[in-house]
């Protein structure tokens, strides 16, 4: 097996390096998206699948690391020039650093966040913890609307140095995902298992479960901010209304349909749906059936993928992994082989 993740290694990387070189700028684009999206949900399912938690807080912590991002890269002049509501405070102005350490401190702050919201957070189980981070979303939202001196409120921070290719993107999402599978596979990796299995049992066997739940989350924070700020610097701008409760259920989607606590699953379920989006496309357009001419029906990709999605959930239950990876696969099927 250990082959076999070399070598999916090696190949993920030679269709980086390629990819900007046999696509056009359109499908680079895509696979821009996909590759953040990878991050996102692959970071959030250690925290949603692999460790049990029912959160909904990954708008919130993409935010800021988007927030975090833009702030850094932008100039003091610029800050200036588009602060029109308020004049940014002199933090604001003084803080810039370059493309790398921008990224690496937006994840820390989330990061941070994530580690002073665990303490009320996980006072709560189930329906009662998705609450709890379905409004702390909706804090971070309001927050940069109403402090127009951090955040240029609701008109947000445009003209963001477009720092981003694939190049970044794709080895991001690549660490991304050897980082999250090596804990998964790490004692910290079992232990969120074991609380997401009986978090009463976990702890009855020795499990600290608050730190463990808290790790994941902490974690899963980093890699959100990380997303959020590749986001920003694709996007090129950010403002409040990018980071709803539909970026949350855009990931749940994902994630759900790969199967939960597969990362596998999550990866496989990004590429399904934002790949599966642009795909549909043409839908929207007007369309020639056998010589009749239809006219545009936008939405109606939405309508056909939500059902691609209903009828796939109907025949995997589970997901499309399940809570399992390829190698759990491809060790069943050399099983029964022998």
């Amino acid at each position: 097996m250990k082959i076999i993740n070399i070598a999916a290694v090696f190949i993920t990387i030679a269709f980086i390096l390629i990819a900007p070189e046999i696509f056009d700028e359109y499908t680079v684009r895509i696979l821009n998206n996909i590759a953040i999206f990878i991050i996102l949900a692959v970071s959030y399912n250690l925290i949603n699948g692999v460790t049990g938690q029912f959160s909904l807080e990954p708008n919130g912590f993409v935010a800021i690391g988007a927030y975090v991002t833009a702030l850094l890269l932008l100039s003091a002049d610029e800050k200036i020039y588009q602060f029109v509501v308020e004049e940014p405070t002199a933090f604001i102005l003084w803080i810039n650093s370059g493309f790398v350490t921008a990224l690496i401190i937006s994840g820390l702050a989330a990061s941070a966040v994530a580690l002073m919201l665990a303490f009320p957070v996980f006072r709560v189980r189930g329906d009662y913890l998705a609450i709890v981070t379905l409004g702390f979303g909706f804090i971070i939202q309001i927050f940069a609307i109403n402090n127009p001196q951090i955040t240029n409120g609701s008109l947000g921070l445009n003209d963001i140095p477009e720092f981003v290719n694939f190049y970044w993107t794709g080895f991001a999402a690549l660490l991304c995902v050897i980082f999250i599978l090596n804990v998964v596979n790490s004692k910290y990796g079992r232990a969120m298992k074991a609380v997401r299995d009986d978090e009463d049992a976990a702890e009855a066997m020795g499990v600290n479960t608050f730190k463990i739940k808290t790790t994941a989350f902490c974690t899963s924070a980093f890699f959100e901010g990380i997303g959020g700020g590749l986001l920003a610097v694709l996007l090129t701008t950010v403002s409040p209304d990018q980071f709803t409760f539909f970026l949350t259920f855009q990931l749940l989607i994902i994630i759900v349909l790969g199967g939960l606590g597969s990362t596998t699953g999550a990866i496989v379920g990004t590429i399904f749906v934002i790949g599966g989006n642009e795909v549909l496309r043409f839908l929207d357009e007007p369309m020639n059936f056998f010589g009749h001419a239809t006219p545009a029906m936008p939405g109606l990709r939405m309508v056909v993928f939500s059902v691609i999605l209903i009828l796939v959930m109907l025949f995997a239950r589970r997901g499309l992994f399940g809570n399992g990876e390829v190698s759990d696969i491809l060790k069943k099927i050399k099983s029964k082989k022998r």
